[in-house]
């Protein structure tokens, strides 16, 4: 018998579900008009992770240690990378969804909130079950072709400036910026790349599940290319968009390019 997601309709009906939570309007103290959703959601965004800015080195140590830690035990690295994305996805789901913004008061982003929480615990319940091996043996030269897009939301070289975002090209950004870890639009992007060296090695629901929430986010995101001001948001967003999409379309075929699954819960 096909298990339940071998089904046709499977994930059709969860990426509707991923659409649908996606357009959970924003929760604000004070009242907003529907058509200024978008400015909702981008006063929250601008202030977010303002107090937490000083934690960005964090997250950029943690991930370089997850990949010597890929390169150097694999056999015990696919859990930790799991727990690791989940963990991460929890925290942005507490810190990056809401804020006390200049027009709605205290605000939430529903969507992103309830979307991030689900993705924390799904790949939290996969480190748990094992179900992701992780090894950067037998991948695929092309793939490698993807790592300038990791690199970019890794270093994220932007800042605020007014009420817009420009370039900040400062090398010290590569273990500083806190952008990357604590905003779900930059940490997606180096996962899905991870994901996608593995690749079939991993946990198909949750890799799946993940590329399409990334996707729906970054076809949202093309809106700052007609924004002057958010031009530069636009192209790191499009990391986000591409790495989405490569995960998707990754063919079945892949399956030959690596032996055989072997989960590995060591």
């Amino acid at each position: 018998m096909k298990s339940i997601a071998d089904r046709r309709w499977f994930y059709p009906v969860i990426y509707a579900a991923l659409v649908v939570i996606s357009m959970l309007p924003p929760i604000t103290a004070l009242a907003y008009d529907p058509r200024h959703t978008q400015d909702v959601i981008r006063q929250i965004l601008m202030v977010a992770i303002t107090p937490y800015q000083a934690w960005g080195w964090v997250f950029h140590v943690a991930t370089l240690a997850l990949v010597v830690l890929v390169a150097t035990r694999p056999g015990r690295a696919g859990r930790v990378v799991a727990a690791y994305i989940g963990l991460n996805y929890l925290l942005i789901a507490a810190l990056q969804t809401s804020a006390q913004t200049a027009s709605y008061g205290f605000a939430i982003q529903t969507g992103a909130l309830v979307a991030t929480t689900l993705l924390g615990l799904l790949w939290l319940s996969v480190s748990w079950r094992g179900t992701l091996s992780a090894s950067f043996s037998h991948v695929p030269r092309w793939r490698w072709l993807l790592l300038p897009l990791a690199l970019l939301v890794f270093w994220s070289p932007i800042a605020l400036e007014g009420s817009g975002v420009a370039a900040n090209f400062n090398p010290l950004l590569l273990l500083t910026s806190p952008d990357y870890g604590l905003t779900y639009c930059f940490v997606t992007p180096l996962f899905l790349f991870l994901l996608i060296l593995f690749y079939p090695t991993v946990d198909e629901f949750a890799f799946r599940v993940t590329a399409f929430n990334g996707l729906l986010y970054g076809i949202y995101n093309l809106s700052h290319w007609f924004n002057p001001e958010l031009v530069m948001m636009g192209v790191m967003h499009l990391p986000l968009l591409v790495l989405s999409l490569v995960a998707l379309l990754l063919p079945r075929q892949a399956h030959q390019d690596r032996p055989a699954p072997s989960f590995q819960g060591a």
